[in-house]
């Protein structure tokens, strides 16, 4: 992992260099928009520099549409595509497969569902550049997975304009994981040594002209520059909530769930809707922000250990929820017992001071300064710093409360029986006119 390097410019006079850059090198810039502030800050200055200099036939926009938005945020969208109609425009209204963290029997819902249309949040927008089920031009089907949709989808449209350039709104300083991905020196895929731009095929590279920026960066360049933001954020303010913490995504995410209660504030009728559209929302909005919904302040229960609440937990659960559970609790234990994960000498220093019995095997194969540890015996707890790099019973725990079915929380990746569930969820859809 390289570290920060300071340079003698701002923020704002890197990224302009940075658009240079990628307007000389590609034929076509297309904005990822989302409705947010930062990807509203960056559609800005990209067509301030295609107006400058007169490159405005490079640049397009695109917006993945969750069906359950606040209509502040559509409200947005819409003045964004009315202001920018002399560029590519595509809003996207696809019945993608999306993350969930509100149901304890389903790690996703389907926006735009044809067989849910009576129950909708929205009507379907009607505006000439949306693109829905019925008129999709590349190869798509039902119930594909949000990320993989938009990437078919930049994929298509490099395909059919040229090599491009997609441009996305994500800042490093928003979590560690986003600053790995960019900052990270054993990436295979960056595209001529720049680090913030990394090549998807032949014709397709994802740009982060903005990873350096903070919020602060966002809202004074904002201010400065007059441009339209999407006016949701100014209720959050009025609502106290810290400007680090507002996010205007798909809602049932669980980044999301401690602000869904905002939704029945702010938009009632928006609200109500949501109630019938995805299993378990009003739990969510009531416990979003309590231990119920696996926070880290979740305590343990009188008289048991983790090891033994998690067989509670688990006892709750669906038949078929509690298998997959169990499936991926079995991996983990069995990984950290016989392959073991790496980790960094200031943790395996808290382990070795907690009493913890770790079995530490030195360097490994992996690209990293990292340790090789081994866990014969699975801690019930870990009273670590970075307590989710560690397994534990407790974080088993926090994964079963939060309704992580891909236990992304631990680390994992979707398993062979959910990709294998997904793609009949697919077969099913693809069928159904």
């Amino acid at each position: 992992m390289s570290s920060k390097t300071y340079l003698d410019i701002n923020v704002y006079e890197a990224t302009q260099k940075r658009l240079k850059y990628i307007f000389d090198e590609f034929d076509n810039i297309l904005v990822a928009f989302s409705g947010g502030k930062d990807s509203g800050v960056l559609l800005n200055l990209a067509y301030q520099y295609a107006k400058r200099n007169n490159q405005k036939n490079k640049l397009g926009m695109y917006f993945l549409d969750y069906e359950a938005q606040y209509q502040m945020t559509m409200k947005y969208v819409k003045d964004m595509f009315d202001q920018f109609d002399d560029i590519k425009r595509y809003w996207l209204c696809l019945p993608n497969s999306v993350p969930s963290a509100t149901s304890m029997t389903a790690g996703t819902w389907i926006p735009w569902e044809k067989s849910k249309k009576d129950i909708w949040v929205r009507p379907m927008p009607k505006m000439k550049y949306v693109i829905n089920e019925d008129n999709i031009p590349w190869n798509y089907q039902p119930a594909t997975s949000d990320y993989q949709a938009q990437e078919d989808f930049t994929k298509w449209f490099s395909s059919t304009h040229g090599k491009t350039a997609v441009l996305i709104g994500i800042r490093t300083d928003e979590s560690y994981n986003r600053y790995r991905a960019i900052k990270s020196n054993h990436k295979i895929n960056t595209y001529k040594n720049y680090e913030w731009l990394v090549k998807k095929d032949n014709s397709t590279v994802n740009a982060y002209p903005i990873y350096d920026w903070s919020v602060e960066d966002i809202w004074t360049c904002n201010g400065k520059e007059a441009f339209k933001y999407n006016k949701l954020y100014d209720i959050y303010y009025q609502a106290g909530m810290n400007i680090h913490d507002m996010r205007v995504a798909s809602p049932f995410l669980s980044e999301g769930l401690s602000d869904l209660h905002y939704y029945q504030i702010i938009e009632p009728n928006t609200w109500a809707k949501m109630l019938g559209r995805v299993n378990g929302v009003n739990f969510a909005s009531i416990y979003g922000k309590t231990t119920a919904m696996g926070w880290k302040n979740i305590k343990l229960p009188q008289g048991m250990t983790w090891k033994e609440y998690l067989k509670f937990l688990l006892t709750t659960l669906p038949d078929q929820t509690r298998k997959d559970y169990q499936k991926i609790f079995k991996t983990s234990i069995e990984f950290w017992d016989k392959k073991g994960g790496v980790l960094d000498d200031q943790t395996i220093k808290e382990l070795q001071e907690a009493g913890i019995p770790i079995d530490v095997k030195g360097k490994t194969n992996y690209r990293t300064s990292k340790k090789a540890v081994q866990f014969h015996d699975y801690p019930d707890d870990a009273p670590v710093k970075k307590f989710r790099t560690v397994p534990s019973y407790k974080r088993m725990c926090i994964t079963i409360m939060k309704n992580d079915h891909t236990a992304k929380y631990m680390g994992f990746a979707r398993t062979k029986a959910q990709e294998k569930k997904r793609r009949k969820a697919i077969e099913k859809y693809q069928n159904i006119l």
